[in-house]
């Protein structure tokens, strides 16, 4: 989470809080022997082979 600069001329209302996801591939180096694996149909579903990679996007609206 972080506070954005709100300047006292914008136009639109202000957000006084935003966040972001990092992405947990940002943090493995190379893949390490025997991760963790979910089902081929999990695979398709959530979009990668290994739990550890996986990031839920979570909707705000």
């Amino acid at each position: 989470m972080y506070h954005p600069f709100v300047g006292p001329f914008d136009p639109c209302p202000p957000k006084l809080v935003k966040t972001y996801v990092t992405p947990p591939n940002l943090f493995i180096k190379f893949q390490p022997m025997c991760l963790p694996q979910f089902s081929p149909y999990e695979a398709l579903r959530l979009g990668t082979l290994w739990p550890e990679l996986y990031s839920s996007y979570e909707s705000k609206c």
